[in-house]
Order: C-alpha cells, then structure tokens, then sequence
C-alpha cells in the first residue's frame, strides 16, 4: 500500500497546511502524509479525508504489488 496524499494536493491546488486546516488532523501527521507515500493515514484519519474532500478511499490510498517478506 502507499498514499497518494500529494497526489491529491497536487492535483487540488492545495497545500499540506491547506489540508491540516481544513481536516484539523494533528500538523504532524498532515506533513508526514504529504511527504512519505509510505506513511498510511489511520482509518480515523482516512474517513476524516474523504468526509470533508467527499471522496473515495482510492483518492488516498492505493495498493501496489510488492514482495511481502
């Protein structure tokens, strides 16, 4: 799995702090989603995302092959 958190902001013209306003999700947990795709929101956090972008999980989130191991 990674996240696709820049993705979004990237695509949405919007900013990591945009994103920690908007949502109120802990500033460092909005930085670290913005800058390392291996960092995985919480369900708590994902729901909080999709509920004020009024989106789809996959927005997020997405799963890629890799060797488990």
């Amino acid at each position: 799995m990674r996240n696709k958190v820049s993705e979004f902001l990237a695509a949405h013209g919007l900013t990591a702090y945009q994103l920690i306003k908007d949502t109120g999700i802990a500033p460092a947990t909005g930085y670290k989603l913005a800058k390392d795709e291996s960092h995985l929101p919480s369900i708590r956090v994902l729901e909080v995302l999709c509920d004020r972008y009024q989106v789809q999980p996959s927005e997020f989130i997405e799963w890629v092959d890799g060797e488990v191991g």
